[in-house]
């Protein structure tokens, strides 16, 4: 039986991972709350709570006394945005699944205009972010991830395409079916298939506060990315070493040659020697650091650790 059967089935199910949004929480629910109560249908508002360390939890579970379509799942400790959704997308039971972030910068009143693209016959319809009201280092460093990503993924990754989208139930089940601990929705998604449209949209600026995503995880989730759907870096590392070993053979014969057959006998000073050691000492442990990742990504797999560990449930027919 589907785990979604166990729950009591929605139209629409909306899920949010939240992080300290503590002073966002009330605007964020005023417009959800308005924008599918105007849909004339059911709904449910998932809140996954990602460990936050304010009072976000609290807050979610006042509006959950005063709302029967909310519901939330508290994470044991902070996993990370992307466990996160898979968590709110598990326990979702609607027809139609919603994931969108929690700071606002996803807006909840492009919804309906989404679910009608839905209705031409659309599998998957992904927001596409054609103007972002973030700073410049942030837009070009996010421009250029989905660029690579694009051009080395195995798959074809949409361009400017996160995790907010409306996916349909056949595409929600098997995504629950892919078993692998390194997750990046719109990875996932992409690699899915089936039919998907992009709905361009101008990413509003955060609400209030920094952004939770600090830049060290921005960098862990575009290498999760790039290892995770695509063998371009140990390729590249193929290549590189080939390279090197042909540069090498070149100097080898050469060295021969001028010792064998001429008076000419190359006398490499300090500098050169070192030059070469450490240019090739370099392109040794860019190899080893590739094989590293994919390594450990090989580990996370064998040891079968969960995604999450839910702490706590609001809400569902299963709460504990």
């Amino acid at each position: 039986m589907p785990e979604h059967d166990k729950f009591t089935l929605v139209k629409y199910s909306v899920v949010i991972p939240i992080y300290n949004e503590e002073d966002t929480l009330p605007e964020l629910y005023k417009r959800l709350e308005a924008v599918m109560s105007g849909l004339k249908d059911t709904y449910e508002l998932i809140f996954v709570n990602d460990g936050s360390r304010d009072r976000s939890e609290e807050t979610l579970k006042s509006y959950a006394a005063q709302n029967r379509s909310i519901k939330i799942i508290s994470l044991s400790r902070n996993f990370g945005l992307q466990p996160a959704y898979s968590a709110g997308i598990n326990h979702a039971s609607g027809d139609m699944v919603i994931p969108m972030d929690g700071d606002l910068q996803d807006p909840p009143e492009l919804i309906p205009k989404m679910i009608d693209k839905m209705r031409e016959g659309y599998d998957v319809v992904y927001a596409v972010k054609i103007k972002r009201q973030e700073n410049i280092f942030k837009r070009f460093a996010f421009s250029a991830f989905y660029r690579i990503l694009r051009r080395a993924a195995n798959v074809d990754m949409p361009l400017d395409a996160g995790s907010f989208s409306i996916m349909n139930r056949k595409v929600v089940d098997i995504f629950k079916m892919l078993p692998e601990k390194n997750r990046l929705v719109s990875g996932i998604r992409a690699w899915v298939g089936f039919r998907q449209i992009g709905f361009p949209f101008e990413r509003d600026a955060r609400f209030h506060g920094k952004p939770r995503q600090t830049f060290f995880r921005l960098m862990r989730m575009a290498t999760d990315g790039l290892f995770s759907f695509s063998s371009v870096p140990i390729q590249a590392a193929t290549v590189l070493g080939l390279i090197a070993s042909g540069l090498s053979l070149l100097i080898i014969i050469v060295v021969v040659i001028l010792k064998l057959f001429t008076d000419i006998i190359p006398v490499l000073g300090w500098a050169s020697l070192i030059v070469t050691v450490v240019f090739f000492g370099g392109i040794q442990l860019v190899f080893i650091g590739i094989l590293g990742e994919y390594i450990c990504r090989i580990f996370d797999e064998v040891r079968g650790r969960p995604h999450y560990l839910v702490k706590d449930k609001v809400g569902f027919d299963d709460a504990r």
